[in-house]
């Protein structure tokens, strides 16, 4: 969540959202085999049949009352590769008095828009489970050994009403460390390797679940959406200092107020400079600079937001400068370098990310770009890629929404697209932010998130090449700052 993330207490849910959040993304199927550094021998207490292609490890994440936290991981214990589309994992409960489930995938190795949830139906209830959660893959490979490393699921009642997990036949408030589990089933090919269903495994293939609620994202490309836009913004950041009235003139505000994410209330005007840089166009650009001594008081955080929630439609562009390291001090630090778009936090939420961490966070691998599409913050749902890779250096980052979808691309190369309720439902701001997820030591650091220019095309989905025709015009017509965006 790149601003600001709602946190338990300011969450109006009865029972609020984990405060944590543990993005990840999808990989692409193909890039799956052999993605994960993880082996069978690591789960080699997993339960299974002899001979069974694959294996389930499980561990429990929440024992308490305000969501069921399954987590898995599935080993190929064959000598043949393993498709994921194949495999189904189910885990039973009791849905007592709640009408409706809402699935989510909190964290996964492999990427949680490769992730499905669903949740039927038994057609024979017992006392200790009516109800079933069905965890898919949407596709790619094992290699034989591999394992899919961690998958942090989520199964929260409607509303975050309490939920009884001490009478669901799978739950074991015991097993707080990856172990084998006799009673949740591990399905390959329609047919139970591991586990046992209530009252017993079926003798032929498992039927689908009654219900789909899916969260995995569509990979087709947004298409169409040529033409003039209706309105432009450009902004190639000319301004003297934080205290330039222009600044606020342009549309732009720096934020020094309080909340988070990251380190609460740490936010100051101070962290943006506007310096010459011989290696951005134009010469100069916008520097975001976080910095900590490792304690929330010595913790500075950066963010710049534009002063008006006018941008739905149409296509979003910045060039930024992402690092790897510190600018000073020790590295290791859970840093997000951003560019976003975001809503307030309501019924109507909508936000598109492009977070870089390049010492990873929330669990997650580091070089992480995570382009990520909200739909309600407050029940962490969401679907998310991680370009894994070092981003060291100048990037172009483009999203089009346009058309029910929302793709993004980084230098010219898609690597994610959402559809369906992952997409803005409202106008937005343009947000750009350097913050700490955590604190993991003591001593100064500095580390510093350069911006280029941003670029935003009303009511069209502009192709990376033709965003960067339009920029390299106003840079060659000597235009610093346009802004024919009407309010919405």
């Amino acid at each position: 969540m790149s601003h600001p993330l709602p946190t338990p207490a300011a969450s109006p849910a009865p029972t609020p959202a984990p405060a944590r959040r543990r993005s990840i993304a999808a990989l692409a199927a193909a890039s799956l085999a052999g993605a994960c550094g993880l082996t069978a021998a690591a789960f080699s207490a997993t339960a299974h049949a002899t001979g069974a292609p694959a294996s389930l490890a499980y561990h429990v994440g929440s024992s308490g009352s305000d969501m069921i936290e399954p987590w898995f991981t599935v080993t190929n214990t064959g000598g043949a590769a393993l498709s994921l589309s194949t495999v189904k994992i189910r885990y039973y409960f009791t849905a007592d008095s709640v009408s409706s489930y809402q699935f989510a995938c909190e964290w996964a190795q492999v990427g949680c828009g490769n992730i499905t949830g669903t949740v039927g139906t038994l057609a024979s209830p017992t006392a200790t489970a009516d109800h079933y959660l069905e965890v898919g893959f949407t596709g790619g490979t094992l290699a034989p050994g591999a394992s899919t490393g961690d998958l942090q699921l989520r199964l929260n009642a409607a509303g975050w009403a309490s939920v009884n997990q001490r009478n669901d036949y799978s739950f074991n408030a015991a097993q707080t460390a990856y172990g084998p589990s006799s009673t949740i089933t591990l399905a390959v090919n329609g047919a139970i390797v591991s586990g046992t269903a209530p009252g017993g495994n079926p003798t032929s293939p498992s039927t689908s679940p009654s219900s789909s609620p899916s969260t995995s994202p569509s990979s087709s490309p947004s298409t169409g959406g040529g033409g003039s836009p209706s309105g432009v913004l450009f902004d190639d950041f000319s301004y003297t200092g934080p205290s330039d009235p222009n600044l606020n003139a342009h549309g732009w505000a720096i934020r020094t107020g309080s909340g988070g994410p990251g380190v609460q209330n740490t936010w100051t005007a101070d962290t943006f400079t506007f310096p010459a840089d011989s290696t951005a166009k134009g010469g100069h650009v916008m520097n975001l600079k976080a910095s900590t001594d490792g304690t929330t008081a010595g913790t500075k955080q950066a963010e710049i937001d534009t002063t008006a929630q006018k941008f739905f439609e149409g296509t979003y562009a910045a060039r930024v400068y992402f690092n790897d390291a510190p600018t000073t001090g020790a590295n290791g630090d859970h840093v997000n370098e951003t560019f976003y778009t975001i809503t307030p936090d309501n019924s109507l939420y909508s936000e598109n990310d492009f977070e870089y961490l390049p010492n990873g966070g929330w669990g997650g691998p580091a070089n992480s770009m995570y382009t990520t599409t909200w739909y309600s913050a407050d029940a962490m749902d969401r679907v998310t890629n991680d370009a894994i890779g070092s981003l060291q250096g100048w990037h172009t980052l483009v999203a089009t929404v346009y058309g029910g979808t929302v793709t993004y691309y980084i230098d010219g190369k898609q690597v994610f697209s959402s559809t369906g309720k992952y997409y803005p439902r409202q106008p937005m701001t343009i947000d750009f932010n350097e913050w700490f997820i955590d604190l993991p030591f003591n001593g100064a650091r500095t580390w510093d998130e350069k911006v280029n220019w941003v670029y935003f095309a009303k009511g069209v989905a502009q192709s990376p090449a033709a965003v960067q025709s339009a920029v390299d015009g106003y840079y060659s017509g000597g235009t610093h700052f346009k802004d024919t965006v009407p309010a919405s």
